[in-house]
């Protein structure tokens, strides 16, 4: 037995030896790329001994380039291929918030909710999504201020399927009383859950454009008033989808996909097909150019109970100021775009916190001076025919009007001298952002659509 123990204890203390001994050879002979045994080698020159790497080519046929085919209804159908097993396709329309002068506020915000309900094929949601699934689907729609965009990204071997189905969606929903009941509810908790949300950007982007263009075009709610929630039912819908929802107002627009193959699905499921809300007679549509008019809008409310607890959201005021800019169509949009990154807009790809950007204006000259603010962003909307330039702002109460101060202070700074050094870095980080996008399909989709629709359909002022 104790020469049983002995053995064991023997085999055990060589495994650990085999163990802790060095697979390459001694810690004294290893060699690190910082250390002298090798060359000192550039990065922008290849490694010695290392193979010349292979690449893969392309045949230099695929530009990437948007093709627009016009059906004989007025239906525009844009694509652009790109490779990948998967496709991006929906149907965007000339509707939304700013076309509701001669309507009920919020119809597009109630279009929004209902949106891939129960149809003149599919009797629920349910069932829309289990079509969807079989090539791997999904879907959704948003509502801007000047479009309606129903998307749906699936397999590019179920085109077919896909186009069939938001044609229906679009052109045949039933609008029960079911679905418009459980709309007015989804559309009260909204509103319910936008004034009470500590984040109050959605807010003041909605009264900084009331203030703006006020009751007109793009200054109309977005989203649909408490007192009109009760009010718009289905012959309010139809009315409205009557005169928007036409075929010279919509773009079936389609990222992933050949050109022929969409155009061919298009005639199929969209040409001769007779809405739900019969066929439009004389069309009575919102021509309105934006105006500029320009205002104040100040709401008072007492965050005090929203966040309790051991550290509770600091009581802030949020302000919000703007300056009208240019439409996405006229050849100053790239330069507003480069001024945004400057001052501290853009998306994810920023450094440094609020400020979007470590190098970003608002960032050296307010965030970092100022250590009181709590947050300063920039913002640019634009549209078909306008824009807004915002920076967004929060501070203690106490310090509003020094707040405010600070950053008019940087709107005039907007026009005096710019940094070559500043220029370049916004530039450079204004086009890492596009090319970013460039790898995501519903982001081409949605700029490929809204291009195409807004170019055709609407002529800017200078050439009214």
């Amino acid at each position: 037995m104790a020469t049983a123990v002995w053995a064991a204890a023997r085999l055990l203390r060589g495994s650990a030896v085999l163990c802790a001994r060095p697979r390459f050879g001694s810690p004294a002979h290893r060699r690190f790329s910082s250390g002298a045994t090798y060359p000192n080698i550039p990065l922008s020159s290849p490694l010695p001994g290392v193979p010349k790497p292979i690449f893969a080519t392309v045949d230099g046929q695929e530009k990437f380039e948007t093709k627009v085919t016009t059906l004989d209804n007025g239906l525009r159908v844009a694509s652009q291929n790109k490779f990948g097993q998967f496709c991006t396709v929906g149907i965007l329309i000339n509707s939304g918030s700013r076309y509701e002068a001669k309507y009920l506020s919020g119809i597009a915000h109630f279009l929004e909710k209902l949106a891939f309900s129960s149809t003149a094929r599919f009797d629920s949601k349910d069932e829309i999504l289990l079509t969807l699934e079989k090539h791997g689907g999904i879907c959704d729609c948003q509502t801007s201020r000047d479009t309606t965009m129903y998307a749906v990204s699936a397999d590019s071997k179920g085109l077919d399927t896909v186009v069939d189905l938001l044609a229906d969606v679009v052109l045949h929903p039933r609008l029960t009383d079911e679905e418009i009941e459980m709309t007015r509810m989804a559309v009260q908790f909204e509103l319910e859950d936008l004034n009470m949300r500590p984040d109050p950007e959605p807010l003041l982007t909605e009264m900084i454009h009331e203030a703006a263009f006020r009751e007109n075009t793009v200054g109309l709610h977005r989203f649909c008033p408490v007192e009109n929630i009760a009010k718009i039912d289905r012959e309010v819908l139809h009315s409205y989808l009557k005169n928007y929802y036409t075929p010279d107002r919509m773009v079936l627009a389609g990222v992933g996909v050949e050109h022929e193959h969409l155009v061919e699905c298009a005639r199929k499921y969209l040409v001769g097909a007779e809405p739900a809300w019969g066929a439009p007679g004389t069309v009575d549509v919102d021509r309105s150019v934006a105006q500029y008019t320009g205002g104040i809008i100040k709401v008072e409310r007492d965050m005090s109970n929203v966040s309790l607890g051991p550290t509770p959201i600091p009581e802030l005021t949020h302000i919000m100021v703007g300056l009208e800019s240019c439409s996405f169509l006229e050849d100053d949009f790239i330069p507003f775009a480069v001024l945004n990154m400057m001052m501290g807009g853009g998306g994810s790809f920023s450094a440094g916190g609020p400020g979007k950007g470590m190098f970003s204006r608002l960032y050296l000259n307010v965030l970092n001076r100022h250590h009181w603010m709590y947050n300063a962003t920039s913002y640019h909307h634009s549209y078909e025919d306008t824009g807004l330039l915002c920076i967004h702002a929060s501070a203690d109460p106490r310090q509003v009007r020094e707040m405010v101060e600070i950053i008019t202070k940087e709107f005039i700074l907007m026009g005096r001298t710019v940094d070559l050094v500043e220029l370049e870095r916004a530039k450079t980080q204004l086009m890492s952002m596009l090319m970013m996008n460039l790898e995501s399909r519903p982001v081409i989709f949605e700029d490929v659509g809204r291009q195409v629709l807004a170019t055709h359909s609407r002529k800017l002022p200078h050439e009214l």
